[in-house]
């Protein structure tokens, strides 16, 4: 009988994604042959692609596709920026932002029942999707696109495969790409301080309350000094209020700078990969103990 080591163990959970007690039992049963293990695994636990269902997606790429006046900004994402690399997961997440924009679908449900057909794979988005977790071995999701028809020019900035940004604008070109590049740079929250959220505003008028009360200073100072700060912060994350990354002065603002360039800007989305996903950390060592306790409690 072979012999089974927390290192084979921890091989074949990192394989399969098993649970450790499932990958030792699996192990012992193979007299430590690691890949008739694997296939113990399948068969008790299921496909790859439904195993990885649970797994945190917290890397990927952000993709876009302009047609004319039509255009798509979406992003997909994977479990490891390996994969956010892979040949195939790049043109899988091309494929997804030409059908948004072909198509308009209503959500990511509705994006996922369009025809695809790629690698063997389909018929459907989700059936591609399935299928290439199972190839490449990794979970993939489609978390959120933006899709502009409204009759406007586009401009889009694509930094690597992490952040994309679409702007669509009325004006020059070269202009518009600047500005995308300026907001993959400076990441503002909305193009106009009167269109930032006003649960951002409420959150920032809190701290700044909270900070001034400190001061011990008198009422109608403190109320001056919170102004003050909310009005910093509007400047701070509203486009056409910031400083212009390109700015020759240093002083420029990105509102003076599309003026004199007789550009207006309509609206625009930025995505930044596995922006507000929370990563997991793996703690192989607490999982042993965890495992371990609850053995002995059994």
């Amino acid at each position: 009988m072979a012999a089974i080591t927390a290192s084979m163990v921890a091989e074949l959970r990192a394989k399969t994604d098993a649970p450790m007690m499932e990958c030792k039992k699996a192990l012992t049963e193979a007299d430590g042959n690691m890949e008739k293990a694997e296939e113990i695994l399948r068969v008790k636990l299921g496909s790859k692609a439904s195993k990885a269902a649970g797994r945190i997606t917290a890397e990927g790429v952000v993709a876009s596709c302009v047609q004319g006046n039509t255009g798509a900004l979406i992003e997909v994402n994977c479990e490891t920026d390996f994969v956010s690399k892979n040949e195939l997961f790049i043109a899988f997440c091309n494929a997804l932002a030409q059908l948004v924009a072909q198509n308009d679908p209503a959500d990511v449900a509705a994006l996922s029942a369009l025809p695809l057909s790629m690698e063997g794979f389909g018929p459907t988005v989700e059936d591609v999707r399935k299928g290439l977790i199972g190839k490449i071995g990794e979970n993939m999701t489609i978390r959120r696109f933006k899709r502009y028809a409204g009759g406007g020019q586009l401009a889009t900035y694509l930094h690597g495969v992490r952040i994309g940004v679409m702007v669509e604008y009325d004006g020059d070109a070269v202009a518009a790409k600047d500005v995308a590049m300026h907001i993959a740079a400076m990441k503002p929250v909305a193009t106009s301080s009167a269109e930032v959220p006003a649960e951002l505003v409420a959150k920032e008028r809190s701290i700044a309350e909270q900070k001034a009360a400190e001061s011990g200073k008198p009422a109608e100072i403190i109320a001056k000094m919170v102004e003050g700060a909310v009005q910093k912060y509007l400047k701070e994350v509203s486009l056409l209020d910031q400083v212009f990354v390109k700015a020759a002065d240093g002083k420029q603002t990105v509102g003076q700078y599309l003026k004199g360039a007789n550009t207006t800007v309509k609206g625009f989305t930025l995505y930044v990969v596995g922006e507000g996903i929370e990563k997991k950390q793996d703690d192989f060592a607490a999982e042993v103990a965890a495992q371990v306790a609850a053995a002995q409690k059994a």
